[in-house]
Parts: C-alpha cells; sequence; structure tokens
C-alpha cells in the first residue's frame, strides 16, 4: 500500500530534498507540494493525502493554522498531520500536537525519523521527536486536575500502567517489553484507552496523563 504525503514548506530546496527522500521509499509517493499554508489546505482538501508533511511558519497561513484547519477538534474526517520544523520552540511543538497533528519533528531529526514519523501517522500512531518529547509534556502540560476532561469509564490498573508508559515517550514495542504483555495486547489497551479518554492518538494520551497528574 502507497502512503500518499504532500509536503508544504516556503523553502523550495527543502520540499525538494524531502520529496527526493519520500519518493526513494516503495511505499511512498509525493501527491503534491505546496509554498504556504493556504496552498496546502486547498491541495490537501483536494486531494485527500495519506500525510500531510507541514512546515510551522509558512507566509499566508502558518503551519497550526493549517493543521487546525486539517486536523484540529471539530474537523469532521481530520487527516493526519506531521510538523517539520527548525524552530524548537515548546509552544510550537503544544500548538501543534493541540491543533490535532500526530508528529513533530526538527528538520535535523534526519530522513530516517522522518519515514518512520510518516509511518506512524499514516498507520495512526504518532511520532515526536525524541530530543522534546518528555520535556514537552514535563514542561507544559502541568497537572491540572480540575481542567482535564474525565475518563467515560474509569481506566484499569493495566490500562494506566500502559498510559504511564506512553506518558514518558514509550512506543509499543517497548510497552510490550516492560509489561511482559503481547504487542496485540497492548494496541488492544491503547484503543480502549483512547476510547475512554475520547483522545484521538497517544500523543493525546500522555498530554492527558501529564495534565492529570496520573505522570508527575
Amino acid at each position: 500500500m502507497t502512503i500518499r504525503v504532500l509536503i508544504a514548506d516556503d523553502q523550495e530546496l527543502v520540499r525538494t530534498g524531502f520529496q527526493m527522500i519520500l519518493d526513494a521509499q516503495a511505499d511512498m509517493e509525493v501527491v503534491a507540494t505546496a509554498a504556504n499554508g493556504a496552498e496546502a489546505v486547498e491541495h490537501a482538501r483536494r486531494l485527500r493525502p495519506d500525510v500531510c508533511l507541514l512546515d510551522i511558519r509558512m507566509p499566508k497561513l502558518d503551519g497550526l493554522e493549517a493543521t487546525r484547519l486539517l486536523a484540529g477538534p471539530g474537523v469532521s474526517e481530520p487527516m493526519r498531520v506531521v510538523i517539520v520544523t527548525t524552530f524548537d520552540l515548546d509552544e510550537y511543538v503544544y500548538g501543534a500536537l493541540r491543533a490535532g497533528a500526530t508528529g513533530f519533528l526538527l528538520k535535523d531529526s534526519g530522513p530516517t525519523l522522518l519515514i518512520e514519523a510518516i509511518r506512524a501517522a499514516a498507520a495512526g500512531d504518532a511520532l515526536v521527536s525524541p530530543s522534546v518529547t518528555v520535556r514537552l509534556l514535563e514542561h507544559l502540560a502541568h497537572p491540572r486536575p480540575n481542567g482535564t476532561r474525565a475518563p467515560s469509564e474509569p481506566l484499569t490498573e493495566r490500562e494506566l500502567d500502559v498510559v504511564r508508559l506512553v506518558a514518558r515517550g514509550r512506543t509499543n514495542q517497548e510497552v510490550a517489553a516492560e509489561l511482559f504483555v503481547s504487542l496485540s495486547t497492548v494496541k488492544t489497551h491503547l484503543g480502549s484507552i483512547q476510547a475512554k479518554l475520547g483522545a484521538r492518538n497517544r500523543v493525546e494520551i500522555a498530554a492527558w496523563a501529564w495534565e492529570s497528574g496520573v505522570v508527575s
């Protein structure tokens, strides 16, 4: 199955470089490129790519607003957005993930992480640069017990174990290894947790864990 990708960046050199990396993958195809956020939204809505790769700072419409329009709360058929930027600023990361992005990478993360992030997003998972993951959640998602939405049903002790590990940036494989369960069991727990929390992805699960004080 080919993953159809849209690339949006105001620098032609970056767009060309990303396209060369992705087109070299047997399972990926770049279906459109855009030089600004408005173009990105237009192309995305028309072509419905599997993953939208967006820069933060773009003319006409920045990456955060483009993400909100394509994947934010209230969007009936949200797309999968991965933010790629040179700006390692917490407010950008937090804003992007809150706007609906399923991944956040720095441009110097390298091609391997870029490819992994796109594959993760296409699979409905999320990948955030290791350099920002835990710092982001620790410093921005301060415990807010009174302001955090309550789950529709209480999480089981095992589900809370999974939540704590996800909140610390563990992959599904690492969660399975630490809890001595199968990968399919971890995925089942994650599905149940997402349903109870109304979370769209593991990033929102992690944010809920920090905000609610489940992890400190």
